[in-house]
Order: structure tokens, then sequence, then C-alpha cells
């Protein structure tokens, strides 16, 4: 089962998705404004990638900035940050495709064509 976490109204995400569809992927489409992901998921997430915090975070994201979150992220635990995370999918990197337990976020199309096909 594949699932595509975006924002409808991100560029980014709108270039994910239309790639998907030209593939012929089936996947479950969520609305991360509306659904962000769990705290447990988002945990699980940081659990089996060893990317830094920071990654998950929409870093060029104005509640990003506006929330002075530059300068706490590096100090946050996994916990602390997939807390914060969940409570606003605005504050997270976007968009987000699962598969089996792997995650991407943003969008390569090499990556996506990797994991779709894995």
């Amino acid at each position: 089962m594949i699932t595509f976490y975006w924002y409808h109204r991100c560029s980014t995400c709108k270039k994910a998705k239309a790639w998907l569809d030209n593939q012929g992927i089936s996947y479950q489409l969520v609305e991360m404004i509306d659904t962000p992901p769990t705290q447990e998921l988002i945990e699980k997430w940081m659990e089996d990638n060893e990317w830094p915090i920071r990654r998950y975070f929409n870093t060029s994201g104005k509640l990003y900035r506006e929330a002075g979150l530059k300068d706490l992220v590096g100090q946050m635990t996994a916990k602390e940050a997939a807390n914060k995370l969940s409570q606003n999918g605005m504050l997270i990197k976007r968009p987000i495709l699962e598969k089996d337990g792997q995650v991407l976020l943003g969008f390569k199309e090499e990556a996506y064509e990797a994991l779709v096909n894995n």
C-alpha cells in the first residue's frame, strides 16, 4: 500500500502527484493539512531513518519561520519533534510518499521510481 501525503496548494506536491498519476501508480491520497501523520508514525519514520530531525520540517515555510523553530529544532528530541510536527501539517516537509514502512520526503523522480518499483 502506498500513501501519498500532500498539500493541494504546494507546487512540488502537484508535480509528485502528477508523476504518480502518469505512472499509473495507485495510492491513498492524504491531505496533510487536514490529516497530518500521527506522532507515532512520525516517530517510527525517525527511528527507521538516520536523517537529522530538521529534515522532517518544512524549513522554508512561513509557520516554521514565524514560530522561530530554526533555533529550537536542533535541541528537540525525536519525540518532541514528532509531537510538534503531528500538531500542524504545515510544519512538515512535503510531499511524503510512504510504502511498506519506507518513506520519502520531498520529491525526486528517481527516488520515487526506486521506491514504487521496489
